[in-house]
């Protein structure tokens, strides 16, 4: 702030008032009534029942042309999935993989074509997607009909074992131009905070990605897992374990899961018809979302609105609208061809004609 980078003096006391022509005969060092009279006292300009009292003389600020500029009134939250790294191009679909090969399914491997098609017409959903595949090629012969739901959750178990290990390694890289994006947040004077809060496939893989950026990055930057966001005023307050709600503010939030739910059931049978991929979260997750967009904001220490937050996802974008906190996405591969319309700007990378800091502290989204 200007006010740091700047030395607090106090101005000269006022001059005397200049002596009337009467008390400028008399020298000042002979006492006189006529010059007692002329001149009064401080405390008989103001009456003894107002109870005021003289004030201090005001401060003066002079700025110093050798400290360094005040860094900008502007906090940065980052999403890990999607932005830090590429999850669903270079980890999810070799998850998967390794899960199949686990469980003995050799007949069973996505290529990229594959895995491209099956997150299209399963908008995402990623036990639709093994629904869609072994219809196609055929379930195990072994398998019962009624224990196909056990088949997959046996499946998505062995891919998030196997993404969670593939995450830590150096087999899942960084984005191009994220490791800069940073260091300029950092040298302009501009706080980062990572969200590892929240995320498709959970806070231990977004924690190993943050990692990838190093040990000196990392002790510069705010990381807001589920133990930060319940340990910030926001989480506190409206999550804390010692508040408890009434029986009808617990039946208002089970009726709204439940309208969120018959929303997204039917907007995902329209954007079939229609060929589209949608995503609307449920007010449980939207309220985790928001919850790690309210407590990142008190980390960098800015209100929502003078946060700015780089998005990947569609409930980070909705979150962001609903509490007012500006918002940039940055496309991948699963949302290649996703619509972000409540969003500042869309781009498709860091650096170059896509994001930078300079255009976040300019206001130029594109």
């Amino acid at each position: 702030m200007a006010a740091a980078a700047a030395r607090c003096a106090p101005l000269p006391a006022s001059p005397p008032a200049p002596a009337s022509p009467e008390t400028a005969k008399v020298p000042a060092s002979i006492p006189t009534s006529s010059a007692a009279s002329a001149s009064p006292p401080l405390r008989a300009a103001v009456a003894p029942s107002s109870g005021r009292h003289q004030l201090a003389p005001p401060l003066r600020c002079s700025s110093s042309s050798s400290e360094s500029p005040a860094p900008p009134n502007l906090g940065l939250l980052v999403e890990v999935e999607g932005v830090l790294a590429d999850v669903y191009r270079f980890g999810n679909r070799q998850a998967f993989n390794v899960a199949f090969q686990s469980l003995g399914l050799d007949c069973a491997n996505w290529t990229e074509p594959i895995y491209a098609d099956l997150v299209r017409k399963a908008h995402g959903d990623e036990k639709r997607m093994l629904v869609l595949f072994f219809d196609r090629i055929g379930w195990p012969t072994s398998l019962p009909t009624s224990e196909k739901g056990s088949f997959m959750k046996s499946v998505l178990r062995e891919k998030l074992k196997a993404l969670e290990e593939f995450s830590a390694s150096d087999s899942l890289p960084l984005r191009p131009g994220v490791e800069k994006f940073i260091d300029d947040a950092l040298s302009e004077g501009v706080p980062v905070a990572i969200l590892a809060a929240y995320g498709r496939n959970g806070e231990k893989i977004s924690r190993s990605i943050v990692k990838k950026l190093g040990p000196e990055r990392t002790s510069k930057i705010k990381i807001v897992g589920k133990n930060e966001v319940e340990g910030s005023f926001y989480g506190q307050l409206v999550l804390g374990k010692g508040v408890t709600s009434s029986l009808d503010e617990q039946l208002i939030k089970e009726a709204q899961k439940a309208a969120s739910a018959e929303k997204q059931r039917i907007a995902e049978e329209v954007a079939s018809i229609l060929k589209l991929s949608v995503d609307i979260t449920t007010s449980e997750s939207s309220e985790k979302v928001i919850a790690a967009l309210r407590a990142g904001s008190e980390y960098v220490g800015c209100d929502v609105q003078n946060c700015i937050l780089v998005a990947g996802s569609q409930s980070g974008v909705l979150a962001a609208e609903c509490i007012g906190m500006p918002c940039v996405v940055v496309r991948c591969s699963f949302t290649a061809r996703a619509e972000f319309p409540s969003a500042k700007a869309v781009m498709d990378g860091f650096g170059g004609t896509d994001l930078t800091v300079s255009k976040l502290l300019s206001k130029k989204w594109s």
